[in-house]
């Protein structure tokens, strides 16, 4: 007998509000950490990688006056886990229309887990061109690293459990603004 595997909202841990303060506050910690943002670009990571850095681009513009440049980076080609996952990937253009070279590349994601994503994401940077460092931004850090990667700026920590995921829901790709954990539930 087949088990069905249903999915379950099990809490929203941060609403429309709660993304825009952690925002905020990572534009503010990057602006910080580098005193000030002369050699610095976002790299946002598809898909929802790339609202992100252009929220935290218009929220630095407002706090120093300096408009970041933002790139964004398909890594379908880097996964380690491609051949899993169709036949025939769908690849999406990289953007990164400025140089790189001798820049601090702040790369932005939704969600750190396993820190596979972020491994493909610098292969795919370096690749580009070389920075003069690389720095990692992420709304959601939920643990669970199966590399040694962690995050420079976490917009919340979310400690989880393997059978939940984190859903970051923008409105931009999906009409509603919050960060959601689901479950998997066996019937």
């Amino acid at each position: 007998m087949a088990r069905h595997v249903n999915m379950i909202d099990k809490a929203i841990i941060m609403d429309d509000q709660a993304i825009k303060r952690a925002l905020t506050r990572v534009a503010h910690e990057i602006v910080e950490r580098n005193k000030g943002v002369g050699d610095v670009v976002l790299v946002g990571i598809r898909t929802r990688g790339v609202p992100l850095a252009q929220r935290i681009a218009e929220e630095i513009k407002r706090i120093e006056g300096v408009e970041l440049p933002v790139g964004v980076l398909d890594i379908t080609l880097y996964r380690d886990d491609l051949s899993t996952l169709a036949y025939q990937p769908i690849v999406h253009e990289t953007q990164i229309p400025f140089s790189i070279n001798d820049k601090k590349v702040v790369l932005v994601d939704d969600v750190l887990f396993t820190g596979r994503t972020v491994r493909a994401a610098l292969d795919a940077i370096m690749d580009i061109g070389r920075p003069s460092a690389i720095q990692l931004a992420v709304l959601i850090d939920r643990g669970h690293r199966e590399l040694p990667i962690r995050a420079d700026y976490v917009g919340k920590n979310v400690p989880t459990s393997g059978k939940e995921i984190v859903s970051v829901q923008l409105t931009l790709t999906d009409e509603s603004e919050q960060v959601v954990i689901k479950e998997f539930t066996g019937e």
